[in-house]
């Protein structure tokens, strides 16, 4: 499952504005002045506003005046009549309350409002934003692709790639094709005397683009629709004709904006400003819902958040009772011994500390903060080292008198991502024990779903409260200043309301998870008894074989020379292999390969997907994705692994995040050890870096296809807990049921299809995306999914209860009670509402195999704590565990893993865990 991503929402202003107001009666108020077509406007984009809470949306209109078009073609749009007189009044107001509403209004003189738009998504496209265009305009089906979808409002109805192709017959590259061939009377686009869509649709879906038609016009006789044997004389008289209606109908996608795809953003919303103009237009439901809220609530009815509030509606937005701080700067043995006395007797106390550097194995401590009480903290500076800083307490002195307080386990602590603090205390030999909360997992727990999981975002989200930015006292870029070149004035607030904002956060947030007995639970048993256990597995490292991947560096260096030879003697000429541009006229002009998909420019696309599907014909994109392939190995990992090694340590110290996925999963960074590909020789050769110390071995133990097993116990279906019971080959027997096959007549390509309909449908995955991957019809692939669900009644059972409730409740939840919202699953977007539905089945298995191995790591670690064994876990990689064992230690400890990874979960099925051993961390997978 991809992790989700509000999309970024475009608007057609100048379409909704024309829809709105041939929609609406002709309203006006006790002025006369007409409103129908503002209320219509802002009623459709309140409705988006809801729709997609936590989307940035931007409302782009046409500019007035002549654009590029007029130029091309004098005639363009000349049939148009005037915008009507009793609509004109009403552009500036809508235009005003918009901007009240906080949305960005985008108005750019020279081309029209589509080609604003265009650009924005082909900006988004090229960084795999998600993005949906809300529009009437069938012309904006030619931007549609994996990453930009189209919604109309007044109809309800959303399209996607496939519902451009069940709508119009073709995919979206050829829309603009579409448009050339049949004109648009509208816009007085001419397009081909007597072609009009059944015509354009049998020349597109029998021969392929505008140019593929020109090339081949005797092959037109051929396609049999009526008229074909005398279309080529019709289409070669009006070719002219044809290319211009291209041009014209092309979106462009190029247009200079003042603002980049990335600087979109909501402003905080002009209440008094909206109220004026409501009440203007005697809009009188919204006056009310506007004077009858607070600030906050009158955000919340126009559907817009407050600057620095998330709209969503489980992250209980609260605004900020306000509250008398009161911080101490601690700089005296006499005011810490007292601060120190505090902690002693307190309940619980919120601890912070401040350091020189993020990375946690190099970070020096510059001072420490505390809090027992909303709004009274203390800040202890320790080493800020800045010209004329007055003299503080030792830092030795300081942390050796807190050390037995924080090595206490019945004193209990609060923090913020404390995981980094008890790295950085490990560097002064504290071990750092009785965490009782941490805010950033109880939000994490609460809501993983509701944003970001900082203390910032935090603080905006659930006390209403803005927070000193470190960049507020440490300014930005290469001349910021770290922690301890901070002047005390400056960094004491800061530090003290780090610990201030901690406590708050944590009183507002543990009483919402102690209403939900699983989420308490997921916090309590699972959260933060792992803490400790990530911090030892970062702390211990990865011992790696540097040489190695210098070699192996030096070597992807000449077969990514030889790979960039052989494409160059393949296309006849030198050229830059990582230009899209140069490959586009390589692959697609000189070598006249098939236009597989298009950008929203028009051009041909050599994205990957592309390529892998040329690769399958042709020698040179094969060439190109293998050079692609090994350049990414090398600068990814051949290349950096080597320059992360921690020189103190020797080893690779990754972090795990535990706050950062929709289901629970960690992730990793610095390095990512959870990409690191190994399906070629090249890529697994990578891991072999990945060594055992002297003396001992890497073993690697992987649970065997628990999501299916998590699966069958979900489901209850007996076709999949017979077949995991019994030890079968899952995948065979799903192809034995699928095929009606004996079991041992399954083909090795019933078998691999029979993977991909096990796998794809705990994905979600559609008849239309099986088909695809399989690369057979969508008839066909229909026809597999519905025996599938013929031979286990309990998955479509399951899948269809899964889907009800999710809609009902809002959310799903694992085995354990961890729980996911999914705010789309009540969507009137049919194809947000869809996703989110197939996120419903798949996260329950996703988020419990993530339960799960953080189960097996707490228990494997709180055996390692007493056992008599060498070993030291050193890697989390998906649902696998890798260890340093010594080599007396392996048979014994590898009974003992099994077992302990193997009762981490009691399911209908047995959990299955392999484990292998090896000098390398390659042989022991």
């Amino acid at each position: 499952m991809s992790e989700a991503t509000a999309p970024l929402i475009l608007v057609d202003g100048s379409s909704y504005l024309y829809r709105a107001y041939h929609a609406l009666p002709p309203l006006t108020n006790s002025k006369g002045m007409p409103t129908g077509a503002v209320k219509g406007v802002i009623n459709m984009i309140r409705s988006l506003v809801k729709s997609y809470p936590d989307s940035c949306i931007a409302v782009i209109f046409d500019a007035k005046g002549k654009t590029f078009r007029d130029d091309i073609y004098p005639e363009y749009k000349a049939q148009r009549p005037p915008m009507p007189d009793d609509m004109r009044p009403q552009v500036e107001p809508i235009h005003q309350i918009i901007r009240a509403m906080g949305l960005p209004l985008i108005v750019v003189e020279g081309v029209e409002a589509d080609d604003v738009i265009g650009t924005y998504a082909a900006q988004a496209t090229a960084k795999a934003i998600p993005v949906v265009v809300s529009t009437g305009d069938k012309d904006m089906a030619q931007l549609v692709n994996e990453h930009v979808s189209l919604v109309n409002t007044m109809t309800n109805t959303a399209m996607d790639v496939p519902g451009v192709v069940d709508k119009f017959g073709i995919g979206p590259e050829l829309i603009i094709d579409f448009l050339a061939l049949m004109g648009d009377k509208v816009d007085n686009i001419p397009g081909v005397a007597g072609v009009g869509e059944k015509t354009a649709l049998a020349l597109l879906q029998g021969l392929g683009s505008l140019d593929d038609i020109y090339a081949n016009l005797e092959a037109v006789r051929e396609l049999g629709f009526r008229g074909a044997k005398k279309m080529p004389e019709k289409l070669d008289a009006e070719k002219a004709n044809a290319y211009l209606s291209y041009e014209l109908a092309t979106i462009k996608c190029d247009v200079e904006l003042e603002a980049s795809v990335e600087q979109l953003q909501h402003t905080a919303v002009d209440n008094d400003a909206l109220l004026s103009l409501f009440k203007d237009m005697e809009f009188k439901t919204w006056v009310n819902d506007l004077s009858n809220g607070s600030k906050g609530d009158a955000a919340a009815k126009t559907g817009i958040a407050q600057k620095g509030e998330q709209a969503d509606e489980s992250s209980e937005k609260t605004d900020a009772a306000p509250i008398d701080v009161a911080y101490d700067t601690v700089l005296t043995k006499a005011d810490f011994t007292a601060w120190l006395e505090i902690l002693k007797n307190a309940e619980v106390f919120a601890f912070d500390t401040e350091t020189t550097s993020l990375n946690y194995m190099n970070a020096e401590v510059v001072g420490v903060s505390f809090s027992v009480e909303a709004g009274k903290a203390a800040y202890v500076p320790v080493a800020h080292d800045y010209l004329g800083a007055p003299e503080q307490l030792d830092r030795d002195f300081v942390l050796q008198a807190l050390k037995p307080l924080l090595e206490d386990p019945e004193a209990r602590k609060i923090g913020q991502n404390l995981k980094y603090d008890a790295h950085v205390l490990l560097n002064y030999g504290i071990q750092l024990q009785g965490v009782a909360f941490d805010t950033m997992l109880e939000s994490y727990v609460w809501n993983s779903t509701a944003g970001r999981h900082d203390m910032d975002s935090l603080a905006s989200r659930y006390l209403g409260f803005e927070t000193i930015h470190f960049e507020d006292i440490a300014g930005k870029g290469k001349k910021q200043l770290t922690f301890n070149q901070i002047e005390l004035e400056k960094a004491a607030p800061y530090a003290a309301e780090d610990a201030d904002i901690t406590l708050r956060l944590h009183q507002k947030l543990w009483p919402e998870l102690q209403t939900s007995d699983g989420q308490k639970s997921v916090f309590e048993d699972i959260e933060i008894p792992l803490m400790p256990v990530i911090t030892r597995i970062e702390h211990t490292g990865c011992l790696l074989d540097s040489d190695l991947l210098h070699e192996q560096s030096a070597m992807l260096e000449q077969v990514c020379q030889s790979l960039e030879q052989q494409a160059h003697d393949l296309a006849g000429e030198t050229f830059n292999l990582g230009s899209p541009k140069q490959l586009q006229a390589i692959l697609f002009e000189k070598q006249g390969l098939p236009v597989i998909k298009k950008t929203p420019k028009g051009q041909p696309s050599t994205a990957e997907p592309v390529l892998q599907e040329l690769a399958l014909e042709y020698e040179l994109p094969s060439v190109i994705m293998q050079y692609r392939s090994m350049s990414k190995l090398k600068s990814t990992y051949t290349d950096a692994l080597p320059a992360q090694v921690n020189p103190r340590t020797g080893r690779v110290h990754t972090s795990y995040h535990q706050a950062v996925t929709a289901t629970g999963r960690l992730s990793s960074s610095d390095p990512n050890l959870q990409n690191i590909p190994i399906r070629t020789d090249e890529g697994r050769k990578v891991r072999r870096a990945f060594i055992a110390p002297e003396g001992k071995k890497v073993l690697a133990a992987d649970y065997s296809q628990i999501e299916l097993r998590i699966m069958a116990h979900l489901s209850g279906d007996e076709g999949l807990l017979d077949a995991f019971r019994h030890g079968k080959d899952v995948h065979k027997a799903t192809a034995a049921e699928v095929f009606d096959v004996a079991l041992d007549d399954v083909s090795a390509d019933q078998r691999r299809s029979a993977k991909a309909i096990n796998f794809g449908l705990i994905y979600g995955m559609s008849a239309f995306g099986l088909a695809k991957q399989l690369k057979i019809a969508r008839a066909e692939a229909q026809a597999y999914v519905n025996a599938y669900f013929e031979r286990y009644p309990g998955v479509k059972r399951y899948m269809d209860t899964i889907r009800s409730e999710a809609g009902e409740t809002g959310y799903v939840e694992t085995l354990f009670g961890r729980r996911l919202y999914l705010p789309e699953i009540k969507s009137r977007n049919g194809m947000q509402r869809q996703a989110a539905e197939r996120t419903a089945i798949n996260a329950p298995m996703q988020g419990t195999a993530a339960d799960i191995i953080k189960r097996a790591m707490i228990a494997v670690d709180g055996y390692l704590q007493t056992a008599a064994e060498d070993v030291r876990m050193i890697m989390q990689v998906h649902d696998e565990l890798v260890f340093e064992v010594a080599e007396a230690d392996v048979d014994a400890f590898s009974a003992r893993l099994r077992d302990l990874m193997e009762s981490a979960a009691d399911l209908d099925v047995p959990l299955i865990v392999d484990v292998g051993v090896g000098n390398n961390w390659d042989e022991a997978h």
